[in-house]
């Protein structure tokens, strides 16, 4: 018979907070930064199906932005990760407001993270379920020029471990606004050369899309290498590596993957858009798991010409996942800016 394995009894627990523990005003700066590479960049293709052009066409990068730009999604995917430190317990995000990519970063760049505690909120005890609350965190991540790359905020919601010792914290979580700041959108494609890519790129752009407009993709997307992604983006939330720290048993699809599938979508449907600046808001709806299919419905909601040529477009992804026994959820509401030529 096999020995079993024994915990010595002075061992400290090696894992984030409980939603008790966190105030506001914490701090958390102390994660690994990140050098993006080529191994990142084809890992996470492969994963979620990267299909925006300047950050396949190292050649079509060089000309419209004088450097071989990163996708969007990985910079967000390793900023969230960066940023995972408190929430190590999540047992789900709940939305992301106002996210901005003051720049778009390189392959070769170096990112790193700062996150805070702003708000908390304390959830109504359910009769037969475990307390939880919620905390929204301010995040910052920077390259190694200490250049603003990506500020936004994020809701995620803890266990409490002791209700008796938590603060019934009551933050208003509607102080955080959805709205991406319309005067600092254009700044995000400082260097870009929207009349090149226009150029090298046949197809539809900017002037050929008139908003109103919605479409709907045939066909889904199968989640897998769900553990792979949160090891990429060195995400250390353990319902998203342990099946057993989820009240379902399975493990829970990190929300920037199902976000990562619904950016191939949109690429689908608008190939030549050129990239992504920012997000309004991105609401998970229910939980994704490891197996379902995702699929998309895309609407152009506006658009806005820049004076130089090409243009702002506001879009919205709904996303639907269908389960195994056939059933169709809606799991993602995402509403973004992005930029045509």
């Amino acid at each position: 018979m096999s020995a079993q394995p024994t915990i010595a009894s002075d061992a400290l627990q090696v894992g984030g907070p409980y939603w008790e523990e966190l105030s506001v005003g914490d701090l958390y700066v102390e994660f690994p930064a990140m050098t993006l590479n080529d191994g990142h960049a084809a890992l996470h293709q492969s994963i979620v199906g990267d299909r925006l052009r300047l950050a396949l066409d190292a050649n079509l990068s060089e000309k419209v932005a004088g450097r071989r730009l990163a996708h969007p999604m990985l910079v967000c995917d390793v900023s969230i990760g960066q940023s995972t430190l408190p929430t190590q317990r999540v047992i789900g995000n709940l939305f992301y407001r106002r996210l901005m990519l003051r720049r778009l970063p390189a392959i070769g760049d170096t990112l790193r993270t700062t996150t805070e505690i702003v708000a908390l909120k304390r959830n109504a005890v359910k009769e037969g379920r475990k307390p939880t609350g919620l905390a929204v965190l301010h995040i910052v991540t920077t390259d190694q020029e200490e250049r603003a790359i990506l500020d936004y905020w994020r809701c995620a919601m803890l266990p409490i471990g002791d209700l008796d010792a938590s603060e019934p914290h009551a933050h208003d979580l509607d102080q955080f606004p959805a709205d991406l700041p319309p005067d600092a959108l254009a700044a995000t494609l400082d260097g870009i050369d929207l009349d090149v890519y226009r150029r090298e790129v046949p197809g539809t752009h900017f002037a050929d899309l008139t908003a109103p407009a919605t479409w709907e993709l045939d066909g889904g997307d199968s989640v897998t290498a769900a553990p792979e992604l949160v090891r990429l983006s060195l995400n250390i939330a353990k319902a998203h590596s342990d099946p057993g720290s989820h009240s379902s048993g399975q493990r829970l699809v990190y929300g920037g993957h199902t976000i990562g599938i619904a950016a191939s979508h949109l690429t689908k449907t608008l190939p030549n858009l050129v990239t992504i600046i920012g997000w309004h808001h991105c609401n998970h709806l229910a939980p994704v798991f490891e197996g379902d299919v995702l699929r998309s419905t895309v609407h152009l909601e506006s658009t806005e010409a820049l004076p130089d040529g090409g243009g702002l477009v506001t879009l919205r992804v709904e996303v639907a996942a269908q389960r195994a026994d056939g059933a169709l959820d809606a799991v993602l509401d995402w509403r973004l800016v992005g930029a045509m030529a």
